[in-house]
């Protein structure tokens, strides 16, 4: 009964979209779980029958956002050959798109906060260590340097973190077109030494 009173989802997914808003508008360091509560129109204690304390709730939004980027990736992966230059490519696109299409996980994904860093620190990180992981795979493979491969990680993820702003703010239209200068500007960086 309670999955339909929530537009079809269920109440720990409603809580946590509505913990995503919750961080958007306040940040994380006044997230609010009574706020969070009230937005979904639950009792304070609700969210604590989903999540044991405020620091779980935090992971638990944070696993959400990795759980829907992993989605996403695995179908780049299965349909690029592994190791390529084309699957490094094509991940890094469709970590812009996820970027763009879900401005309100930057906040999450990108922000800063020292308490939560410490406890979420594992599994913020995943959803742009693949990136950072299939490029430094493909750099070992072609043999560059530790020192490129460095110089490559940062090159391809300023583009990716780039390009989600600006299409974001409006200085590029989101487009395939603009995009394909975001697959070709990370495809050349790779034709230099």
């Amino acid at each position: 009964m309670e999955e339909t009173r929530h537009g079809g989802r269920g109440i720990r997914e409603q809580l946590l979209l509505a913990g995503i808003d919750d961080i958007n508008q306040n940040g994380i360091q006044n997230f609010s779980v009574r706020r969070v509560a009230n937005a979904c129109g639950v009792s304070c204690a609700a969210p604590y029958k989903h999540f044991e304390d405020k620091p779980a709730f935090l992971a638990a939004i944070v696993d959400y956002i990795d759980s829907l980027w992993k989605e996403r990736k695995e179908k780049v992966l299965k349909k690029y050959p592994t190791g390529s230059r084309r699957q490094l490519a094509e991940v890094s696109l469709e970590y812009v798109r996820f970027l763009v299409e879900n401005p309100h996980f930057r906040s999450i994904i990108m922000g800063k906060d020292d308490e939560f860093d410490l406890r979420r620190g594992r599994s913020r990180g995943q959803v742009s260590n693949l990136t950072q992981g299939l490029i430094q795979d493909y750099c070992r493979s072609t043999g560059m340097s530790e020192q490129t491969r460095r110089l490559k990680t940062y090159v391809v993820r300023s583009l990716i973190y780039g390009a989600a702003l600006m299409f974001d703010n409006g200085e590029l239209d989101y487009n395939d077109e603009n995009m394909a200068l975001v697959a070709y500007a990370i495809e050349r960086e790779f034709d230099l030494a």
